[in-house]
């Protein structure tokens, strides 16, 4: 599988790393990484390829490269609205609108609380053209008795949603 996974703003940036390092070996990633989110040295040993999102020229901008789905974790308000009106000025802007023009799985992890009724309009116009829109909702069922728990199964349910094997999380019986 390849995939791309964007890391947009700068709260929650954590939980996109944590996604991008529970990754299985098998997953070609790309990761495109915002100028207000992560520093790239911190994917400098992972087994992802990193792109400026700045280089609107990188080959996971165009359809061509044939990408199967699409992250974008945390997506903060300012990317998820430029996607909802079709604005890519950025590589994870450009990314997302690839996806949507190729039908290829799309998923958001808006960061902010609580929502505003613009942001929940445009999350709604995106969910109406097929987009997973995610945000990283506790679930307490999950009976999780830490974060770090409670990230291992937000990161498995997206890793559901996007077709990629995890066991990071206990499944209902």
């Amino acid at each position: 599988m390849k995939l791309v996974v964007a890391i947009t703003g700068a709260s929650g940036v954590a939980l996109g790393k944590k996604f991008v390092d529970y990754l299985p070996s098998a997953i070609d990633a790309h990761v495109v990484v915002s100028d207000n989110a992560f520093t790239v040295e911190s994917f400098e040993h992972n087994k992802v390829t990193l792109h400026s999102g700045k280089d609107i020229a990188a080959s996971i901008s165009s359809g061509s490269f044939r990408v199967d789905a699409t992250a974008i974790i945390p997506c903060s308000m300012n990317t998820l609205a430029k996607i909802a009106c079709g604005i890519s000025d950025n590589l994870s802007t450009r990314v997302a609108a690839v996806a949507l023009k190729e039908q290829k799985k799309l998923l958001l992890a808006p960061r902010e609380l609580p929502f505003s009724a613009i942001a929940l309009e445009n999350m709604h116009k995106l969910a109406a053209l097929g987009v997973i829109i995610a945000p990283p909702v506790m679930g307490y069922y999950s009976e999780s008795s830490s974060l770090e728990e409670m990230e291992r199964f937000i990161i498995g349910k997206w890793y559901d949603v996007l077709g990629i094997d995890n066991d990071l999380y206990d499944r209902w019986k």
